[in-house]
């Protein structure tokens, strides 16, 4: 798996895949429920970094943040031996900590921030030893956004006492993200090890890096945003999935928790960080998984950096 790594100023991102894989176009249609294939292959843009042979780019990666002061990890990815929902995601066995370990060893991260709580952001959160699961990176604050902490929380406690939500989308959509298990296995360990530090869209993690409310995949999801020395970067999270969707904002995921909000914030995202030097890393873009967001025509598109 290709490494790719960017300089901010005095702040150095790493990326490190967890899976990375050519999806069939047709995946977006349940992804994306608002796209086709034909609209998606009309984003000329797209070719062939992103989109060819009708398959798209597409990674679950985290993405290592040395700052000055810190190590820290942005999302973790979907975890080994977790048993799951979406069979892309289940009991997986990958050597992704072997390769992390090639970069820092775990007991240096310093902070772990989780732009929001889902299946395939929090599941390094945790390893299995002797049958329980316990802290990856022991001495590392993780940084929730205490909304979406709560709102996890209240879902998990909910529905182990045999309640629903009262949704039904929303209880779909929370099951197909394993909402129970992933709290359970990836979340309330933190919070039983008290390495949980609660912030807010908003918050400073440390002075070069800060959150942006971006809220709509899930209610407190957050992008990443890195100031150094002039320079910045932000990470997006799941605020876009595919790279198809700075073409199309308005195109939601099926498993956004309010799939209008959601395209309102990514149309903003977009217009913030058009036509600016700041380098957008995506949390699903396959290699490469930065580049620069422009106006194109009256949408976008993204210059990668290769």
């Amino acid at each position: 798996m290709a490494t790719e790594r960017w300089n901010i100023g005095d702040v150095t991102v790493t990326k490190v895949d967890e899976v990375a894989h050519w999806m069939p176009l047709e995946w977006l249609g349940d992804a994306l429920p608002g796209s086709t294939r034909a609209e998606i292959e009309e984003i000329d843009w797209l070719r062939p970094v992103y989109v060819k042979d009708g398959q798209i780019n597409m990674s679950v990666h985290a993405l290592l943040v040395e700052t000055p002061e810190k190590k820290l990890v942005i999302d973790t990815g979907i975890g080994n031996g977790k048993k799951r929902a979406m069979e892309m995601f289940d009991m997986l066995d990958t050597d992704f900590l072997e390769r992390f370990e090639k970069v820092w060893s775990p007991t240096e991260v310093d902070g772990v921030v989780c732009t929001h709580l889902h299946v395939d952001h929090v599941g390094w959160n945790t390893r299995l030893v002797d049958g329980a699961w316990v802290p990856t990176f022991p001495n590392a604050e993780y940084f929730f956004v205490r909304h979406e902490f709560d709102h996890w929380k209240a879902y998990a406690e909910a529905r182990s006492g045999g309640a629903g939500s009262g949704d039904g989308y929303t209880e779909w959509a929370h099951d197909m993200v394993d909402g129970v298990a992933v709290y359970e296995d990836s979340v309330r360990p933190i919070a039983d090890a008290g390495l949980i530090t609660f912030t807010e869209a908003g918050g400073h993690i440390t002075s070069e890096v800060s959150l942006i409310d971006t809220s709509g995949h899930t209610p407190g999801h957050v992008a990443v945003l890195i100031e150094s020395q002039g320079e910045s970067a932000v990470i997006t999270g799941d605020l876009m999935h595919a790279p198809c969707q700075v073409g199309r904002p308005d195109w939601s995921a099926s498993l956004d928790s309010d799939q209008k909000a959601s395209a309102k914030t990514r149309r903003a995202f977009l217009e913030r960080f058009a036509d600016t030097s700041t380098l957008v890393i995506g949390t699903h873009f396959g290699t490469p998984s930065a580049g620069r967001i422009q106006h194109h025509g009256d949408s976008f598109r993204i210059i990668p950096e290769q």
